[in-house]
């Protein structure tokens, strides 16, 4: 169904345009532009959400023209991006398209840039305005700041979309915090985590604060535990010499596992603006303490089979170790120490090369505390659970005890479910779409302020100081499994057990 004649989507493209800007993408030639970027910006304007005044500059080491650049993005565009290629709605986004090829410590090409920006502001009217977007590695996060910084705009506005990895570790994370405050505000600077921008994350503030059925029972009293699960089924996909330096606590559990945590447990905001939000999700991040050893678990993958292909064990990859003790697998029950959550078991896993991909938040809620029907219902009735859907298949199912059709009262688990796809008839928008129109309009609520990294990385850091004092025994779990054993102990332990979707 067409988006503009869908009834249902009535108010869901209200929104303000961004004001006339330029966009600048340092690493413009890599595979995240190809992937996300450029679609993004294709699906933006497609839906007539762009400025009217619009401009993008690549930057990227390799030699090219603009014209061999926009030929490569209107590839990848095809390739990518959620919507059908109309030649009318690229030719509006690539009118105002540059590309320079400069490395990121020349301060000549730095010159070009600017000169490259001025000429677009004279031709575009893009007002001074800027979006620098630095997707490149972490090593040139310092040098592509500082000549950035340098050469600030006197007129309009600029704002700065930093890509993860925020630092390795605290004292990386304070001093890069403190590098970017020596040429930005904190309101310039955009911290980007892209689960922040799917739908259902998002969905989770609405779920909890615009329905009065779950905000009364969203505690200690009413829920027995929560299990938050970011599983893939790929493996490191060629990114050996990240991944060795990164392990799955610094790619994953760091930022996305703990968000979604935040998300989970952060109480109600007096309003929806950056700060509101992003005061209440440090509160929970504060309120964490750091776990014991034993209720951690890591773990590393070795060869398996993954829908029905054999594939190799981690450290049988390109690029890694042979004796690579680098984590594949991390799972742990922490605790949010607040009056809400006291005692209320937080266990979360994420990993690589799991039984598939998904990524679920699962509230499971106390058991009735004296169902007459107990004996009769057997192992059919289980605790209700409300199950949100983040990836990939976006929605929300509550699992509830409902009797069986006939004679007799047998009892068991059905559920009521919403499909993002089902309810709203259109595809949903991929994260990088609204975050990078939220970063336009200087929208910082999807983005992870100063304080909420650091408090992540205190966290992860006390967990490493463990960590550094041990040898592994890896592999121990093979690919295609759901980690290892020592992953189920640690649930099993509480008389508990990790959900199998």
């Amino acid at each position: 169904m067409n988006d503009e004649a869908n009834p249902l989507l009535e108010g869901l493209q209200l929104r303000r345009r961004p004001e006339s800007c330029a966009v600048v993408i340092f690493g413009a030639s890599g595979d995240l532009t190809k992937r996300k970027l450029f679609p993004a910006l294709y699906a933006l304007a497609y839906r007539k959400l762009l400025p009217e005044k619009f401009a993008i500059v690549g930057v990227a080491r390799s030699p090219q023209t603009s014209a061999k650049f926009a030929a490569a993005m209107k590839k990848a565009v095809k390739e990518h991006a959620r919507d059908p290629f109309r030649q009318d709605v690229w030719d509006a986004l690539s009118r105002g398209m540059r590309y320079v090829g400069t490395d990121f410590a020349d301060a000549e090409g730095e010159d070009r840039v600017g000169q490259v920006l001025e000429e677009i502001d004279a031709e575009y009217g893009t007002a001074g305005n800027r979006l620098y977007y630095l997707a490149v590695p972490p090593q040139a996060f310092a040098i592509t700041v500082s000549e950035i910084g340098k050469r600030r705009h006197k007129e309009g506005w600029v704002r700065l979309i930093v890509e993860k990895p925020f630092g390795r570790d605290l004292t990386s994370a304070l001093k890069l915090n403190e590098l970017l405050h020596t040429w930005f505000r904190e309101d310039e600077i955009f911290r980007i985590d892209h689960y922040l921008g799917k739908e259902t994350v998002q969905n989770m503030l609405a779920l909890r604060f615009a329905n009065g059925i779950f905000e009364p029972i969203w505690n200690r009293q009413f829920i027995d535990h929560v299990q938050i699960t970011v599983a893939e089924s790929m493996g490191i996909e060629g990114r050996a010499g990240f991944y060795e330096s990164a392990g799955v606590i610094r790619d994953i559990f760091q930022n996305h596992l703990l968000q979604l945590l935040a998300l989970t447990a952060m109480e109600p905001p007096i309003d929806f603006t950056a700060d509101s939000v992003r005061n209440e999700k440090v509160k929970v991040l504060k309120s964490m303490h750091t776990p014991g050893p034993k209720s951690v678990v890591r773990g590393q993958y070795g060869t398996g089979f993954v829908e029905g292909i054999e594939v190799p064990g981690y450290r049988e990859e390109d690029g890694v170790a042979p004796g690579s003790l680098t984590e594949t697998f991390i799972a742990a029950k922490l605790y949010v120490d607040n009056w809400r959550w006291a005692d209320t078991p937080f266990y979360v896993r994420a990993g690589k090369r799991l039984g598939r991909r998904e990524t679920t938040i699962a509230i499971q809620f106390q058991r009735a505390p004296h169902p007459p029907f107990e004996a009769i219902a057997g192992d059919g009735l289980r605790p209700n659970v409300l199950l949100i859907h983040v990836q990939p298949d976006e929605g929300v199912s509550l699992a509830i005890g409902a009797k069986v059709p006939g004679a007799g009262m047998t009892i068991r688990t059905v559920h009521m479910d919403f499909l993002y796809g089902g309810a709203f008839r259109t595809g949903l928008p991929e994260a990088y779409e609204r975050l990078i129109l939220d970063a336009m309009l200087g929208d910082a609520t999807l983005f992870t302020r100063e304080d909420e990294v650091e408090e992540q990385w205190k966290l992860v850091d006390a967990i490493l100081g463990g960590w550094s004092r041990d040898r592994p025994n890896f592999p121990n779990y093979a690919s295609g499994t759901w980690g290892p054993r020592s992953a189920d102990d640690l649930i099993h332990r509480d008389a508990r057990s990790w959900r199998r979707h």
